[in-house]
């Protein structure tokens, strides 16, 4: 196969998956490591891709890229509504005490579904505790939910409180459920997300509650962003729409992560 062959099933791959292996490709091209890493190189220097450990990812998909809420609500969103009403399942008719709600468009459909929420015992209130703008739009209305906002600096790009104000608010609750999302999550990194300040917040939920649920959908396995809020062990349950690959999976066992998939 010429190199231009190669480059062009390179990108290919990048396209409809996202990353690429160069132990895999050397098998599929038959050729070397060592040629498929001169192919990555020199794909990098065009701009088509970013090279990571053990391959490379689509360009603009680096740890600190981050899209706005905006660009964000339209994508994925069959699986994000999936891993949404599976999340929702964990907050039945009769559960009482509190939840908070991270910031985020998982999350926001968790919110979404918790928002038609009605208790099995007439006058059982839901207290939901959230540092997102939007998430408590949606949950303001509800006549079963009292709803908590924390305060802090809204970050313009994802609508959320954020800061040491956020951070100390959260630290001083003991939820009994924290619903978290994330930008990656992966084997050997964990949860994580681009921005320090969101990160902060995460971290302080996660450390906060009594369950901490994480609603990711397929497109976060195996990612890494530039801040890591939560290693595996900390997290109780993954909620996702696919079952995670053999190292992910394999590494939320070994942690204990309960893992539903929609």
């Amino acid at each position: 196969m010429y190199a231009t062959e190669r480059y062009e099933s390179i990108a290919d791959d990048l396209r409809t998956v996202g990353r690429v292996s160069v132990a895999d490709l050397a098998v599929r091209f038959d050729v070397t490591p060592e040629t498929v890493r001169r192919d990555l190189d020199q794909l990098e220097q065009s701009g088509l891709l970013q090279r990571v450990h053990g391959g490379a990812v689509a360009a603009g998909r680096s740890s600190i890229r981050e899209l706005s809420l905006s660009e964000r609500e339209g994508q994925h969103s069959p699986e994000k509504t999936a891993v949404a009403s599976a999340a929702a399942r964990l907050v039945p008719a009769t559960f009482t005490g509190s939840i908070a709600i991270d910031a985020g468009t998982t999350t926001a459909a968790v919110a979404a579904q918790l928002a038609t929420w009605v208790p099995a015992e007439t006058g059982t209130v839901l207290t939901v505790i959230t540092n997102a703008v939007p998430i408590a739009a949606l949950l303001q209305h509800s006549p079963h939910i009292e709803l908590h906002l924390l305060g802090g600096r809204v970050r313009g790009l994802t609508s959320a409180a954020v800061g040491t104000t956020t951070v100390e608010q959260i630290q001083a609750l003991r939820p009994d459920i924290v619903f978290v999302g994330a930008n990656g999550v992966s084997a050997g990194f964990g949860l994580s997300t681009p921005d320090e300040f969101e990160g902060a917040v995460k971290a302080a939920y996660v450390r906060a509650g009594r369950r901490i649920v994480a609603v990711i959908d397929r497109t976060k396995h195996g990612e890494e962003a530039l801040v890591r809020f939560a290693r595996l062990p900390e997290i109780d349950t993954v909620v996702t729409d696919a079952a995670p690959a053999p190292d992910l999976a394999d590494a939320l066992a070994e942690a204990d992560v309960e893992v539903i998939v929609a």
